[in-house]
């Protein structure tokens, strides 16, 4: 039985968020853990990662870098369904983040005075994907297919070894098919630092996407500034906003498929139904995860205020008219409406991202997309008259300020 929440007869007030479950993760704890072993790759580089390689996974690296027939083999080797599958996830994905793509625009400020937006990508991304509990061939199209979109010239993939030495054969095979050649066999902190800082052959990117467990959002913080850096992910969530139309089982399947990435899953049941709550509850196993619960609200109203709160990952909406109560939710990395969007479509074969924010940043923060990897400069240019025109309100700006210099910069044109 999941926890229950009563908000019924009384409007959710201030400090809601801080009543919901959701899985503590420290990650200013994990800094402690992590951050000599980021400083040791930037100062001893590939030597530092072959040896916290050997002290965390136990793995004995002899090369860093995955060898392209590894890569190819994984692909020959991958089941057929498989193939054809993550084919599809990735003609999907590319379809809705093509729509994406921006055009630079020309803003005409004044006669002879425009100012142009040019969106220009990244110049080389490294993208981490996880290999820890299971393998996410998904993710590396997810992070994959907006980095191509975008324009990224120089695509490389961090994943964690296996005995082998080599990262999941799955996900080699998903680098293989979207034509990503530089993959290295090194996950954690380690990773994370190789790819800011470089070592061994390994060009330092400029952006760093992609989840990760504790120590790798830990040392994404660390290396920020550095390099970007898209999130600090932590652990799944879903909340699912249902009435009295929501079918249980659906509910409750969906439940189970979120806790069933990571104990530290967040699970929440948002109703108007006490009747529903009741039957999947009978639906679920006995300790679905620490951070679950009911909430029950008096009406939907209420129920988005609580969903807004909470900000969750992934959010189910399982009512009446759900895709006009949709539309009125603001805070949500991803919303599916009605009985035929579970999350698990989102996860492979939507065509919507599954890189989102946790933890409540979808309160300021989207999830991973083609502008995740463009970055927007102006591009300022005025003619002799347009100058002239706006210099007296630059000299009076400029006095204001105190800075004579910025007038003179302009006077000596004129």
């Amino acid at each position: 039985m999941l926890r229950r929440i009563d908000f019924r007869g009384a409007a959710p007030g201030p400090g809601l968020a801080s009543a919901l479950p959701r899985a503590s993760v420290d990650v200013e704890a994990a800094l402690g853990s992590i951050r000599a072993v980021v400083e040791d790759v930037r100062v001893r580089g590939a030597v530092a990662v072959r040896e916290a390689t050997l002290t965390y996974d136990g793995i004995t690296l002899d090369a860093l870098r995955v060898p392209p027939a590894a890569l190819l083999a994984a692909l020959d080797a991958l089941d057929a369904d498989v193939r054809d599958a993550l084919r599809e996830c990735a003609r999907r994905a590319r379809l809705v983040h093509e729509a994406q793509r921006r055009a630079d625009v020309v803003v005409a400020v004044a006669p002879g005075a425009t100012v142009t937006e040019r969106y220009v990508p990244v110049r080389r991304v490294g993208l981490y994907v996880p290999g820890g509990r299971v393998a996410y061939p998904s993710s590396v199209v997810m992070n994959v297919v907006p980095a191509q979109v975008a324009g990224v010239e120089s695509l490389v993939v961090a994943s964690p070894p296996r005995a082998n030495g080599l990262p999941h054969p799955a996900i080699l095979a998903a680098c293989a098919l979207l034509g990503v050649v530089e993959v290295y066999a090194v996950g954690g902190a380690q990773a994370i630092a190789l790819l800011a800082y470089g070592a061994e052959g390994v060009e330092p990117v400029d952006l760093i996407t992609g989840p990760g467990n504790v120590y790798v959002a830990a040392a994404k913080r660390l290396v920020r500034g550095v390099v970007g850096i898209d999130a600090e992910a932590g652990p799944t969530e879903i909340a699912v906003l249902a009435d009295d139309t929501a079918d249980p089982a659906h509910v409750a399947a969906d439940l189970r498929a979120q806790a069933e990435h990571d104990p530290l899953a967040a699970c929440l049941l948002v109703t108007t139904s006490e009747a529903l709550a009741d039957a999947v509850d009978a639906l679920l196993p006995d300790g679905l995860v620490e951070a679950a619960a009911t909430v029950l609200v008096d009406d939907l109203a209420a129920g988005l205020t609580v969903v807004d709160a909470w900000a969750p990952e992934h959010l189910e909406v399982l009512t009446r008219d759900a895709a006009a109560v949709a539309a009125r939710v603001r805070n949500a990395g991803a919303v599916f409406v009605g009985p035929y969007a579970p999350v698990s479509l989102g996860d492979y074969l939507a065509g919507s991202n599954h890189v989102l924010p946790t933890a409540g940043t979808a309160r300021h923060s989207g999830g991973l997309s083609v502008d995740s990897f463009l970055r927007g400069i102006h591009v300022v240019d005025y003619d002799l008259a347009a100058l002239a025109a706006v210099a007296p309100a630059i000299a009076a700006l400029g006095a204001a300020e105190s800075l004579p210099c910025h007038v003179a910069a302009v006077q000596a044109r004129l």
